[in-house]
């Protein structure tokens, strides 16, 4: 008779560099970056260029059920670009460009300053900011993820990873 493993549940501040995957073959994987992460499953991704906040799990319910497209889940990010923002950039970013050969879904895009915005996505396609900023003729600099659904990156500092609390994960655990 097998024990199955206690669960276990992160929030893990991924910093740039670092590639969203447990492949060790892969030079500056998430399993040389957090050790603990080599049991775990990354709940969606990061780019390498990008940062922020990442949740790793064992439980395999959690894991489906936030990955899963047809669920919607918010992710928000904030990102700077290299020109001055305009309202008609954010019209289209909220509203829906196309890329890849689909056109994005609504989101919330909101400016911070001049060069920074945050977008809340429901969606994520593969570089989505990236390749939608870069439509409209923009260039991202950065960009960090600060929350997904409930979750937010809080006190984390880059490389950081806390346990979820009970709270959070009685949360994650309504999908």
């Amino acid at each position: 008779m097998s024990i199955e493993p206690d669960k276990i549940y992160i929030a893990y501040y991924k910093p740039v560099g670092i590639e969203s995957t447990l492949n060790k073959s892969i030079e500056n994987n998430l399993a040389d970056a957090l050790p603990i992460a080599e049991r775990l499953f990354p709940l969606g991704r990061l780019d390498k260029a990008s940062e922020g906040l990442m949740i790793l799990t064992n439980d395999g319910k959690i894991y489906n059920g936030v990955t899963n497209s047809k669920n919607q889940k918010e992710k928000e990010y904030e990102v700077k670009v290299d020109q001055a923002i305009t309202e008609d950039f954010l019209l289209k970013m909220s509203t829906g460009i196309e890329i890849m050969g689909q056109i994005t879904k609504a989101c919330v895009a909101k400016k911070i300053d001049e060069f920074t915005f945050s977008i809340i996505l429901t969606q994520g396609l593969n570089r989505q900011i990236r390749r939608m900023c870069y439509k409209l003729g923009y260039e991202v600099t950065y960009l960090r993820r600060i929350r997904i659904m409930n979750l937010t990156l809080g006190n984390l500092e880059k490389g950081e990873f806390r346990y979820l609390t009970e709270t959070e994960i009685d949360e994650l655990k309504i999908l």
